[in-house]
């Protein structure tokens, strides 16, 4: 479709001024840009967009769309923030590369984050087949990040034990070849098992293949909690070591050992900047975290797979044991914390008849049963065949606000889109931005704001022609309104779009109009081939 937009505020994503202009498109891209009232005359749309900024379509950098774009792709939740490409395969756990056995496996693993569609057409087992599918049509774009966990999990299955060699060529083996079918890099997951189970050796290994195809490494790491610090320095030296650039998912310090911390981690970062390595992060404008409710426990009890984990959480001693490690030592999978049951709230859950348990912490089940909280937890991990979501209430404003004016932030919303009550990030965090943080409390201006959105996370992925208002790019769009754009999604209603985005363009095509999702589906993989 080509279009012709009259008098927009244009914030072009590099974070200089903004400026008003006219902004023709054609055949999917931007074709000129003049002052006000000079477009040439052509065939097409003329928008009237006096009052509206007209940015480049949001990145969003790290989500979980894994699932919903194939079972509905039209992808409203993105789609209404702005967003126009999202970054998939994320936390080392995804649904490419597998076998039959891996991808079953994952299936129950992963039903809390992305549902289990049973109607879904579980066809591809390759990254480059996942791709092909994601190719058959969806509203947004979307690049794909080779989960390091389900690697592993194809390799030497859910052991608690380092690769042989002949196991580490094959799983550098696989990573080189999700780089070549199109991936733009790798993740890992390093509290959630298998990939929990790695050591930095491992990591660094898996990382050079990675850099000699030109992807980055994007780690969820081993704590975001205890041993925050000691965690992002291993992410750094695995960089260091590999030369692959590093970006950090979900930058964060959570728990109250690391209240007022953020600072700490940034000075960590900016050294390293300093000596030459290439690292951005991402984040999210919120303070509760959400995750599957199993990613608590211990590694040691998911060793196995998710059906020994099923099985020992029914055993009486391991479960006296499971909640000494949860509730007083801190587990690795509560990143070292000894878990707080008034912070864990039930988002979500696989069977209809626990639908009781959404909206409730595990303190306030406990309190309505009349049984130890850990109890609770663990009974409802068993029915719920470990597809339980929940929030974990554990942040910190204060860090929120310090970490995302960093000059390396781009914007991740984590959002997860199963559920019955899920976290607000995954329909509000590009608004909220816009929103609260630029025009409320006016902690980023709306040029820096747009750049962590667009063009930052652009040159990241190794997208020269997207990112940017700008001749020669690509015509995906956000139009926006800077006097009401917020969100209205909340932690009891979370599926709600925003307001003050009434146009969104992807390719050149519209998937929200007149603030109205239009069902086209003009979204493509984008793959990174080097």
């Amino acid at each position: 479709m080509n279009c012709t937009f009259r008098g927009a505020q244009v914030v072009d994503g590099s974070g200089r001024p903004s400026y008003r202009a006219d902004v023709v498109t054609k055949a999917g891209m931007i074709t000129e840009i003049t002052e006000p009232g000079q477009a040439t005359a052509g065939t097409g749309r003329v928008l009237d967009v006096d009052g509206l900024v007209l940015a480049p379509g949001f990145i969003d950098m790290h989500a979980h769309s894994d699932l919903a774009l194939l079972t509905d792709p039209h992808h409203v939740a993105k789609a209404a923030q702005g967003v126009t490409l999202e970054v998939l395969g994320q936390d080392g756990l995804g649904y490419a590369p597998v076998d039959d056995t891996t991808l079953r496996q994952l299936r129950i693993q992963l039903a809390g984050w992305n549902g289990d569609p049973e109607d879904l057409d579980w066809d591809w087992r390759t990254v480059g087949g996942y791709l092909d599918r994601l190719d058959e049509g969806i509203a947004v774009n979307a690049a794909y990040l080779i989960p390091h966990g389900t690697v592993r999990a194809l390799v030497l299955g859910w052991e608690n034990r380092p690769p042989t060699s002949g196991e580490l060529d094959k799983m550098r083996e696989l990573v080189a070849e999700g780089m070549r079918q199109g991936a733009v890099g790798m993740s890992s997951g390093l509290t959630y098992p298998p990939g929990m189970y790695a050591d930095t050796e491992e990591l660094v290994e898996l990382c050079r293949v990675v850099a000699a195809h030109g992807g980055y490494h994007s780690p969820h790491h081993r704590s975001y909690g205890r041993n925050a610090l000691a965690a992002y320095a291993e992410m750094i030296e695995v960089s260091r070591r590999s030369s692959c650039p590093l970006h950090l998912a979900h930058t964060m310090m959570n728990f109250p050992d690391n209240a007022g911390r953020a600072a700490d981690l940034l000075r960590m970062i900016d050294d390293a900047l300093s000596d030459g390595c290439d690292i951005s992060m991402d984040s999210y404008p919120y303070t509760a975290g959400s995750t599957t409710l199993a990613a608590l426990l211990p590694s040691w009890a998911a060793e196995g797979g998710p059906q020994a984990l099923i099985d020992r959480l029914q055993d009486l001693p391991t479960r006296t044991r499971l909640r000494r490690e949860l509730e007083e030592l801190g587990s690795d999978g509560c990143h070292g914390v000894p878990v707080d049951w008034s912070t864990v709230q039930i988002s979500g859950v696989r069977d209809p008849a626990n639908q009781a348990y959404v909206g409730a912490t595990l303190a306030d089940l406990a309190v309505r049963e009349g049984r130890a909280a850990a109890d609770v937890y663990f009974d409802l991990l068993v029915r719920d065949r470990l597809g339980t979501t929940c929030l974990q209430h554990v942040g910190h404003e204060e860090n929120v606000r310090v970490i995302m004016r960093h000059p390396a932030h781009t914007v991740g919303s984590d959002g997860l889109l199963a559920g019955t009550r899920p976290h607000p990030r995954a329909w509000g965090t590009f608004p909220r931005l816009l929103g609260r943080y630029v025009r409320e409390l006016n902690l980023l201006t709306l040029e820096e704001c747009v750049a962590k959105m667009t063009s930052r996370p652009a040159r990241r992925l190794g997208l020269p022609t997207r990112g940017l208002v700008k001749p020669g790019h690509l015509a995906d769009l956000v139009l926006f309104d800077p006097e009401t754009v917020g969100d209205v999604a909340t932690y009891d209603e979370a599926r709600l779009p925003p307001l003050g985005i009434p146009f969104v363009m992807v390719a050149g095509t519209w998937v929200i109009d007149e603030g109205r999702p239009t069902g086209a589906r003009p979204g493509r993989s984008v793959r990174r081939l080097r």
